[in-house]
């Protein structure tokens, strides 16, 4: 398989479906001749033209509610917002119109459509700009909410979304989109609600979401060298959740940490641990589940104070140890 960026990923996955399928179709601001805020639709006007990748005003809630209406008549609509931040203008078309549409209707509309947005910190793009915001769409029924963390799994878990009949909020960490891997030429999908093992081990969980899942195997390496064994569980997908395999996982390790890089405050790490804590993996806890999630506070500005505000490899090691030491 040949080696290609995540950025790359995303782009080929949708414009293989597009070759397949005119139903689908781009919206959003830039995506055309600039192709988008972080050049993922780059070069895709020229093939698929500006009917199909499609410029839009600068309104969220323009953009949302044009998916909605694609999406009942029939089209696959592919939404692109610049920044997930800005998911917050979008929120009324989102929650109480795709949500609740397929469900209003007895099953007899579906709203088969994709929000594509880029996430998190670690640009200097400062408090509007860097949020994590999964938790919130995810506790909504009726959304599915997808996080990405290799290059692989976007290609896989993004024709999954575009094959499904159900919103999908598909979300991006703008720090992985250089991060290469190998991912097959063809196109191939990854089901919604199978986590991944990215890394086995017998000592201490982590479950560990989108960018956390590489400082999480960057503190495994550094750990193994102390003997400590990590295994780390990917879900890929928040809604829906596998348990299972965090359940099994922690049956065997009988330690976890769960680390995203959203505020831990309301954050989803809480409902992972509540899954462990309500299942048969209890009885097998040595220690307390660990969450880490970032600080109270709006993602910074300045580069150290925007690394001290969310989850580092150190704190991840920290939390580690200070978990295998619990007696």
């Amino acid at each position: 398989m040949r080696e290609i960026s995540y950025l790359e990923s995303v782009r080929e996955a949708m414009s293989q479906e597009m070759r397949k399928n005119e139903d689908v179709f781009l919206l959003g601001e830039d995506i055309g001749v600039y192709g988008g805020a972080f050049g993922v639709t780059r070069g895709m006007i020229e093939e698929f033209g500006p009917e199909r990748v499609r410029n839009t005003p600068i309104s969220e809630a323009a953009i949302a509610g044009g998916a909605v209406g694609a999406a009942l008549t029939g089209m696959r609509p592919i939404l692109e917002l610049q920044f997930s931040d800005f998911i917050t203008i979008a929120m009324d078309n989102l929650v109480n119109q795709a949500a609740k549409l397929r469900y209003m209707y007895g099953g007899k509309g579906k709203v088969p459509m994709v929000l594509r947005t880029p996430a998190g910190s670690g640009t200097g793009a400062a408090a509007q700009h860097s949020q994590s915001l999964e938790a919130w769409v995810a506790h909504i029924p009726g959304l599915k909410v997808v996080q990405p963390s290799t290059a692989y799994d976007a290609k896989g878990l993004l024709k999954a979304a575009m094959d499904d009949d159900n919103p999908v909020i598909f979300y991006e960490h703008k720090l992985l989109y250089k991060t290469k891997g190998y991912v097959p030429e063809e196109q191939y999908s990854i089901p919604l609600g199978k986590a991944d093992i990215k890394r086995k081990g017998k000592d201490v969980t982590i479950v560990a979401t989108s960018i956390m899942v590489h400082k999480a195997l960057e503190a495994a390496e550094v750990l193994e060298k102390e003997g400590i064994d990590i295994e780390i569980v990917d879900p890929r997908t928040l809604v829906p959740l596998d348990e299972e395999t965090i359940i099994e996982s922690v049956k065997k390790t009988g330690r976890v940490i769960v680390v995203h890089e959203a505020v831990k405050r309301g954050g989803f790490g809480g409902e992972i641990a509540s899954v462990i804590a309500e299942s048969e993996a209890f009885d097998y806890l040595d220690a307390p589940i660990k969450r880490l999630g970032g600080l109270p506070i709006p993602i910074p500005y300045n580069p150290n104070l925007e690394k001290a505000a969310v989850p580092q490899v150190a704190d991840i090691i920290a939390a580690v140890k200070e978990t295998v030491q619990f007696k």
